[in-house]
């Protein structure tokens, strides 16, 4: 295998690439070098700021230089010895409509300047275009990607599957399953520009998610122009394993100053809001006084430094457990990310089905949006596919969360089995405890310091949506269950009455006899007194 997996987090990877110019480590930024214009040569990208790998285009390379790569090869043509990957020239036939090349010249020309990793001439989808057009371009590039592998005549070079569709999910995911099949060795979303050029992240959701749900999930992903830092959270949690961005030299050209939260223009700021070695020892004043040529290399190295950061801060993320909220932080940084975090929910089980079941650290959880986090989804899903009572179990004491975790270590919960075992000593095996808590709904006491049911934090009084989440959970576990009596700790100061109405509506449909008690209530003789009404002296409930 090329590929191996080091570390996951949601549908994140870090790994380990293996080309024949070295290893390199995902997710990964490929910067993207045209050697007419180089505000950063990629010797300095190499020594300054540890870029191992870099993109090139072989079509503009071939068009405008003709056998001189071949010559030198395209390492020392560019100066480079890193891993360098060259697009094919695809992006030029959706800007031009066409170009001056043949899909089997472009994949000569690869392999005679020596790429490490190397990119088929597909026919890219675009965004403002019929169906049947689309349909044109994913048989296209089917037909051009099984041509590579009768072109081709070496085996040290990575090939690049593009897959097509656009915005039509049934054609990405035929695509998907279709180049799929195929021995490439790395796979990439194609036409994904335009979309991100609009701002449309949840159809960009759509299309990543699309693809990763019908290609094999051992291959990388590559994302073609993915150039602003502030979406690769979002990128990387849905599985986008490389990049590529010439944002980081575009935006220079036009005074654009990048953070990891979107853009400002140069001459609109009085403060540099950057540690970088750059902006460090200036002001935006002395910047915009530079000649122009020296303002646009340090807008550009200074951008680099934001998107490679950017990503170190998430590769961190990764390993700690910690990128969904990461992906929270930069999410909230915009509207159209926001968004585009809410169509997660449509993938939850595919998410939850791929992530890891434990991690290094305690998750957070704040609204109704870390619903569709993989460890929620996974609870709700184990609680209904694998979970079942006590066999004995008849009467259901449901206690409200607390902040104390693990729940049996709590006050709360040692006081009430003080109580029980001092008045109902026989009759224990016939009551199970279980607690009402946001965000996974019920958690039975024999399972409280499983993770991560104490493994997080909460913010309390729950939102409306979690409110109503934790009462339809606990309500369709009552439905599947088969309790004779359940007695509710009501805390209406965090819940109001949604899980007291939600368990009053179920025990009535059941038939079952519901007693609650508010929590200050919980732990004094009147408790006591309605356990004591449930059962009768022979140990059995009173409604044998």
């Amino acid at each position: 295998m090329t590929f191996e997996i080091r570390e996951r987090d949601i549908l994140a990877r870090i790994g380990r690439l293996k080309t024949k110019s070295g290893e390199i480590e995902t997710p990964l930024l490929f910067p993207v070098i045209n050697p007419n214009v180089q505000p950063i040569s990629p010797k300095r990208m190499r020594e300054v700021f540890g870029c191992n790998a870099l993109i090139t285009n072989a079509y503009i390379l071939k068009k405008r230089f003709g056998d001189k790569p071949i010559e030198k090869g395209v390492h020392n043509f560019l100066d480079f010895n890193g891993v360098v990957m060259t697009d094919s020239g695809a992006y030029q036939i959706l800007v031009y409509g066409d170009i001056e090349a043949t899909p089997k010249e472009i994949v000569e020309y690869q392999e005679r300047i020596d790429a490490d990793i190397a990119t088929i001439l597909d026919l890219p989808t675009g965004w403002k275009v019929s169906k049947k057009y689309a349909e044109n371009t994913v048989r296209e590039t089917l037909k051009r990607a099984k041509e590579l592998f009768q072109t081709k005549t070496r085996e040290d070079i990575l090939w690049v599957g593009p897959i097509q569709g656009g915005r039509y999910l049934d054609l990405v995911a035929e695509s998907a399953v279709k180049v799929g099949e195929l021995p490439f060795q790395i796979h990439a979303l194609g036409s994904p520009t335009e979309v991100m050029e609009h701002y449309r992240f949840d159809v960009l959701v759509d299309m990543i998610m699309t693809a990763k749900m019908n290609m094999p999930m051992e291959r990388p992903l590559h994302l073609f122009g993915a150039g602003h830092p502030f979406m690769f959270a979002l990128a990387v949690a849905l599985g986008c394993d490389l990049f590529d961005s010439a944002a980081y030299a575009i935006y220079a050209r036009e005074n654009r100053y990048m953070t990891e939260q979107g853009t400002s223009r140069l001459n609109e700021l009085e403060y540099f809001p950057c540690a970088c070695p750059r902006c460090s020892k200036t002001t935006p004043k002395d910047v915009l006084e530079m000649p122009q040529n020296e303002r646009q290399t340090f807008l550009a190295e200074h951008n680099l430094y934001t998107c490679l950061t950017e990503l170190r801060r998430i590769k961190n993320a990764i390993k700690e457990g910690r990128l969904w909220e990461h992906l929270k932080i930069r999410a909230n940084g915009h509207p159209a990310l926001l968004q585009a975090l809410k169509k997660l929910k449509k993938y939850e089980d595919f998410i939850e089905r791929h992530s890891p079941t434990t991690k290094k650290a305690g998750i957070f959880f704040f609204d109704s949006l870390d619903l569709a986090r993989p460890e929620v989804v996974r609870h709700r899903k184990r609680m209904s596919e694998r979970y079942a009572p006590p066999k004995k179990a008849e009467l259901l004491i449901l206690m409200p969360q607390i902040q104390m975790k693990p729940f049996h270590k709590s006050k709360m919960f040692k006081e009430t089995m003080k109580l029980l075992k001092n008045k109902f000593k026989r009759q224990l095996d016939k009551i199970h405890v279980c607690f009402y808590a946001a965000p996974f709904g019920v958690i039975p006491i024999e399972l409280d310091e499983i993770y991560p049911l104490s493994q997080h934090e909460t913010m309390m009084p729950p939102d409306m949506e979690t409110r109503e989440y934790v009462a339809n959970q606990t309500a369709n576990y009552i439905n599947s269950t088969s309790y004779k009596a359940i007695l509710m700790f009501h805390d209406p100061e965090n819940w109001n009455k949604s899980v007291l109405n939600a368990c009053k509506k179920a025990c009535s449909k059941k038939n079952i006899k519901f007693k609650y008690l508010k929590v200050e209530r919980a732990r004094s003789k009147t408790m006591l007194k309605e356990i004591e009404k449930l059962f009768n002296r022979n140990g059995r409930t009173s409604l044998d």
